[in-house]
C-alpha cells in the first residue's frame, strides 16, 4: 500500500472516531445544560403553586382537557408534557392538572426523582411546605428534554454532514500535496543515469525527509569513492602489468630460442626474476586495494586487539629472510628496556605484519650488501635504519607516491610499498617519517603517534 493511501485510510478512520467522540461529549454537555434549565423551571413552578396554597381559599381540583387530534399550537406541546399535583396533610389529592397522568405521592419525598408513568419517563420535583400542610409535585416528560437536546445537536451535525464531501476532497488534496516531495524525489532518482552520483539538493526537502536524503547522499559519496578506487586500481593494474607481461613474453621467446644449455639457464633465471617481480607487484596492488576498500577510517576499538610484537616481527623477518640472505644483510631487533610496552599496544597483527614487512623489504633491498638493518622498539616510537645512500629532499617529498621508485634502483619493485605503510600507519593513528640517520648517512624510518609528531 502506498504512503498516500495509507494516510488517507488513517484519516478516514480517525476522523469519524474523533468526530463521534466530540458528538458524544456535545450531547452529554447539551443534556446537562437542558436538565439545568428545565429543572429550574420545575422548581419555580412548584414554588409558585406553594405560594398560592398559602392563601385562605382552597384550590379546586383542576383537570387539563385532553389534547385534540388537531395540530397543536405553538407552546401547546410543552403544556401537554407537564404535570402538576397537590396533596394536603391527610394525603388527599387536592389538585391534578393532567387527566390520565397521576404523579405518585411519597410521604418524605423532597427534590427530584425520575419516574416511569404510563410507560414513559418523567422527571418529578417534590416540594414540602414548611408546616407540612401541602405537598406539591411538578413533573415533566423526559421526551421534551431529549427533543431539545437532539434538536440542538442536529443543528450542529447538519452543517458538518453537508460539508463532509468537501472535507474529504480537501483531505485528499492535502495528503497529495504533503506527499508531493516524495514523488518528486522518486521522479528525480528514476530519471538519473547509472553513473550520476551527484548529491541530492536539500534546499526544498521537508524536515522529515532530510535524514533520508542525507543518508542517500552519504551512500552516493561512498559508492563514488568505491568506483573511483576501482577505476584507479584498474588503471594502475593496466599500466603496471603491461611492462612485466611484455618482458615475460620476450623472455619466454628467448628461452624457446636458446641454442645452448648455458644460454637457456640464463634466460630461465631472468624469466624467474620477472615472475617474482610480477608476483610482488600483484600482491602489493591487491593489499593496497584491500586496505583502501575495507578500512576508511582509523581502526575502531572493536577491531583492535593487543599487539603481540614478537610474533609480528618474526613473521615479517621470515618473509624478508630470503632477500636478506641473497644480499648478505644481517637483520637485528632491539626491544624496549626490560621488555617494556612497544608502540602501538593495540591494533591488527596482520596489518602491522604487512607494514613491517614492507619497511624491512625496502630497507634490505636498498642497503649495501653485507651491512646491517636494525629495527628498534621504544615506548613512544618504532625506528628502522640501514646503511644505504640517503635520499635527496626531492625524493623524500615523493615518498608514498603510488608507483614511484627512485632513479637508478637496481632492485625490482612496484613503488607501492611506502603507500601501503602509510595507509596502515594512518589506520592505527600513526605517521611514518622518512629521513637520514643522525650522522647524515643511511636511511631511517620513524613510526610514531600522529598527535606526537605535530
Amino acid at each position: 500500500m502506498s504512503l498516500q493511501r495509507r494516510l488517507l485510510l488513517y484519516l478516514l478512520i480517525c476522523a469519524p472516531l474523533v468526530w463521534g467522540a466530540a458528538l458524544f461529549v456535545s450531547i452529554k454537555q447539551a443534556r446537562r445544560e437542558v436538565n439545568e434549565l428545565y429543572d429550574g423551571e420545575l422548581i419555580r413552578l412548584a414554588r409558585q403553586v406553594q405560594a398560592t396554597l398559602r392563601s385562605e381559599s382552597p384550590l379546586p381540583t383542576q383537570k387539563q382537557p385532553l389534547p385534540s387530534k388537531r395540530r397543536p399550537e405553538l407552546g401547546e406541546a410543552d403544556a401537554r408534557d407537564l404535570a402538576l399535583a397537590v396533596w394536603d396533610a391527610s394525603g388527599t389529592l387536592v389538585m391534578n392538572d393532567r387527566e390520565g397522568v397521576q404523579l405518585p405521592r411519597y410521604l418524605e419525598a423532597v427534590g427530584f426523582m425520575d419516574e416511569t408513568l404510563g410507560g414513559k419517563a418523567w422527571r418529578v420535583y417534590y416540594l414540602q411546605s414548611a408546616s407540612g400542610e401541602w405537598l406539591v409535585a411538578s413533573g415533566q416528560r423526559a421526551k421534551e428534554r431529549d427533543e431539545l437536546v437532539y434538536t440542538l445537536t442536529a443543528s450542529q451535525i447538519a452543517p458538518w454532514l453537508l460539508v463532509l464531501p468537501a472535507l474529504l476532497v480537501a483531505m485528499a488534496w492535502a495528503v497529495r500535496r504533503a506527499i508531493a516531495p516524495v514523488h518528486q524525489l522518486t521522479t528525480e532518482l528514476q530519471g538519473r543515469d547509472a553513473d550520476d552520483l551527484q548529491p541530492i539538493a536539500e534546499t526544498h526537502v521537508p524536515a522529515e525527509l532530510k535524514p533520508l536524503v542525507g543518508a542517500m547522499n552519504g551512500l552516493f559519496n561512498r559508492i563514488e569513492e568505491t568506483l573511483a578506487r576501482e577505476r584507479r586500481f584498474t588503471a594502475d593494474a593496466a599500466h603496471e602489468l603491461r611492462t612485466p607481461l611484455a618482458a615475460l613474453r620476450a623472455q619466454w621467446d628467448v628461452v624457446r630460442r636458446s641454442g645452448s644449455d648455458a644460454e637457456r639457464h640464463q634466460a630461465e633465471a631472468r624469466l624467474g626474476f620477472s615472475l617474482d617481480r610480477l608476483d610482488r607487484l600483484v600482491t602489493q596492488m591487491l593489499a593496497l586495494s584491500q586496505l583502501e576498500s575495507t578500512l576508511e577510517s582509523p581502526l575502531c576499538a572493536s577491531k583492535a586487539t593487543p599487539v603481540h610484537w614478537p610474533t609480528v616481527v618474526e613473521h615479517a623477518m621470515s618473509d624478508c629472510l630470503a632477500v636478506a640472505e641473497r644480499r648478505n644483510i644481517e637483520l637485528a631487533c632491539d626491544w624496549p628496556p626490560q621488555h617494556g610496552a612497544a608502540l602501538p599496544a593495540m591494533g591488527d597483527d596482520h596489518l602491522l605484519t604487512v607494514l613491517l614487512r614492507n619497511l624491512l623489504d625496502n630497507a634490505v633491498r636498498y642497503a649495501p650488501a653485507g651491512t646491517l638493518v636494525t629495527l628498534r622498539f621504544f615506548e613512544d616510537r618504532l625506528e628502522l635504519e640501514n646503511d644505504g645512500e640517503p635520499l635527496s629532499s626531492e625524493q623524500l617529498a615523493r615518498m608514498g607516491e603510488r608507483f614511484h621508485r627512485p632513479d637508478g634502483s637496481q632492485e625490482f619493485g612496484s613503488g607501492l610499498g611506502v603507500s601501503i605503510v602509510q595507509r596502515i600507519a594512518a589506520l592505527h593513528g600513526l605517521v611514518a617519517e622518512f629521513g637520514a640517520r643522525a650522522d647524515g648517512r643511511g636511511m631511517k624510518v620513524v613510526l610514531r603517534r600522529a598527535d606526537a609528531s605535530r
